[in-house]
């Protein structure tokens, strides 16, 4: 810490400060100005945060003087003024743009979050009318998809968006997810347009045949005996029977037989290969098992997105086939959203939304104690060159206000950012 009156051009520091308390670009910078220093001191502050290895040296010849030698007190005093009426005018416009900023990225939240509660609001409307109007039903899945598959097609890149803590009905949550993961995942793979929907509509509908079991065997669990595993598994089949009576196309019928299928041989109920499965059903199988490590029945078994992604590559990558899990990796990036970070500035973050084509420099939200949790800003470390992430951390590595603070999901929902819709995000932490 220094004494604001002991400041001089060439020093890096830090304001302690919320965004809105200050009138400067970034809360950390080096100062190259006299009238940085003296707008500093009018912030009321007595000292101030600085870091000597970010400094330049001290130019004993140069130090607060060169602007200043051979002017008069009272040129120097209309000097100060003007200069301070010019920081005054930048200090608002910079806090109406940073106002424009906050609400851009709460309008682009809520949209994403409103269009993921209709999409469950939906499908527990075809849980309802599925046996006593399937086509009535289907044309619902269609419609919604169809949506879907044409915005993620619009030009520009459709970006993944964590949502916030949702109450929603798990069994309602996975299938949303499963396909939105799956369109984008399709997309990032070239399937066609027609492809795109039936896919979209397979992910939707891949566990409608889990409502014919008994509630306690809708989700596979550890402690189920033989004949227990073979009752869960049986909804694949009638899954299948159901989107037959929906009237649903042979690519989507195909792609729900085969959600459970490993291209190694591993999985049920027809234990095919790679070579032998659809292109929808390998996207299909990929992804679920991606929203099940991030979603299980058991919050205790849960692993963050980042976990997840790494056990699926590192450990389970013959289950899978490898094109689609390459391109799954490159969507999601190294920390998918909802990871729990830390950057290499030691500060803790959130992963909200990766874009494909910057998978290593995802947007997060920092946690920052002098900022309101419901006024952060999101940061696009695409933007900012100089940070990146450090590792990745378990919500209970976090220290409690940084916990607190992040409030990481227990699960994870995502929705997409249409082309266009994704805000400005601050390019510094």
């Amino acid at each position: 810490m220094i004494d604001v009156g002991q400041l001089r051009r060439g020093l890096y520091v830090q304001l302690d400060l919320g965004w809105m308390d200050h009138p400067f670009p970034k809360g950390s910078f080096k100062i190259t100005s006299d009238d940085q220093i003296r707008t500093i001191r009018t912030l009321g502050l007595t000292q101030v945060r600085y870091f000597p290895t970010k400094s330049d040296p001290a130019d004993k010849d140069a130090e607060g003087t060169s602007d200043d030698s051979g002017r008069s007190p009272v040129d120097l005093g209309v000097s100060s003024q003007a200069a301070q009426q010019r920081l005054l005018t930048e200090a608002d416009a910079l806090r109406d743009q940073r106002r424009e900023q906050l609400l851009a990225q709460q309008r682009s939240l809520a949209q994403c979050e409103r269009r993921f509660d209709e999409a469950t609001r939906l499908y527990h409307r075809v849980l309802t009318e599925a046996s006593a109007k399937p086509i009535a039903a289907r044309d619902e899945c269609i419609a919604l998809v169809t949506n879907c598959v044409g915005e993620i097609l619009m030009d520009g890149e459709a970006a993944i968006r964590l949502l916030s803590e949702t109450n929603g009905d798990r069994s309602a949550m996975h299938p949303v997810n499963v396909m939105v993961i799956s369109l984008l995942l399709g997309k990032a793979l070239g399937l066609p347009s027609q492809d795109l929907g039936d896919l979209g509509v397979a992910a939707l509908l891949h566990d409608i045949g889990k409502e014919q079991l008994p509630e306690r065997m809708r989700a596979l669990d550890e402690s189920f005996t033989a004949s227990e595993i073979a009752v869960y598994r049986e909804h694949v089949h009638h899954s299948v029977k159901a989107g037959k009576r929906m009237g649903l196309s042979e690519i989507a019928l195909t792609a729900i037989a085969e959600h459970h299928e490993m291209a190694d041989g591993s999985g049920f109920p027809a234990v095919l290969k790679g070579p032998q499965m659809s292109m929808a059903g390998r996207i299909l199988a990929l992804v679920n098992k991606y929203d099940r490590l991030c979603n299980p029945a058991r919050l205790v078994n849960s692993m963050t997105p980042h976990e997840a992604l790494s056990i699926m590559f590192a450990n389970q990558k013959t289950r899978f086939d490898a094109v689609a899990l390459g391109a799954f990796i490159r969507m999601m990036g190294v920390y998918p959203p909802g990871s729990v970070v830390q950057l290499v500035n030691e500060r803790y973050a959130i992963v909200v939304s990766v874009n494909s084509t910057r998978p290593l420099k995802p947007r997060v939200i920092v946690h920052d104690a002098s900022v309101p949790r419901e006024e952060a800003l999101i940061l696009d470390l695409e933007r900012t060159p100089e940070l990146g992430i450090r590792r990745s951390l378990k919500p209970a590595q976090l220290p409690k206000a940084a916990l607190e603070y992040l409030a990481p999901r227990q699960r994870v929902s995502y929705f997409y950012e249409r082309p266009g819709q994704q805000p400005p995000a601050e390019a510094i932490a």
